[in-house]
């Protein structure tokens, strides 16, 4: 519009049913605009509803290993780690020693490797391992980023949550072929007290 007085303004936002909104106050002379102002601060948090929901915050698990740890409990506790990284978090994992497995610091080392090749699929080695004091680190670190973990997550919610439904559907179906199968032929005829008299009787 130009240069114009702010009663001519506030005129033409009335005429127009707008609001008039100053962006540059310290410009010479003052810019201002016509809006709908209420609709801009709705967009406006929209987009920051938005942008915090694509933010991607790096979270590091931690998992704690004892170097001679059982069989089954490697299978759980690597489990756990799988689980971590196909949700796109890093690892840390930790080896604990304890009196004397610390003068066998090799236990620990080949435990972390073989950890490290049987996630090879869902994670890599970030951080090789290091000896920390009584403990030994390592940090893995997700194939997969954050959000396509997130997307990959929510494809397999959803084509779970279909299997589900299509299960569903199939044993409603089943259970009406079922009693299908089971109703009373409608031309049967229904017996009554007539029935169960002697034909010879003279009525």
């Amino acid at each position: 519009m130009g240069i114009v007085k702010i009663d001519q303004a506030l005129q033409l936002a009335r005429e127009h049913d707008l609001d008039l909104v100053e962006v540059a106050p310290m410009a010479r002379p003052p810019v201002a605009k016509l809006m709908d102002y209420g609709k801009f601060k709705f967009e406006e948090a929209q987009k920051a509803r938005e942008s915090r929901r694509n933010q991607t915050n790096t979270v590091i698990k931690e998992m704690k290993l004892r170097p001679k740890i059982d069989e089954h409990d490697y299978e759980t506790k690597k489990g756990h780690v799988v689980r971590f990284l196909k949700a796109g978090d890093k690892v840390k994992i930790t080896i604990m020693f304890r009196g004397r497995e610390q003068s066998r610091p090799e236990l620990g080392y080949n435990l972390l490797k073989r950890l490290a090749e049987d996630v090879t699929e869902f994670g890599f080695i970030e951080s090789s391992p290091k000896q920390d004091g009584r403990n030994m680190l390592m940090v893995l670190g997700p194939t997969k980023k954050k959000t396509e973990a997130r997307v990959d997550e929510k494809a397999e919610r959803e084509r779970r949550m279909a299997e589900r439904a299509a299960a569903q559907e199939a044993e409603r179906q089943a259970e009406a072929d079922l009693r299908a199968k089971h109703v009373p032929s409608a031309t049967k005829k229904k017996r009554g007290p007539a029935d169960n008299m002697d034909p010879d009787i003279d009525l």
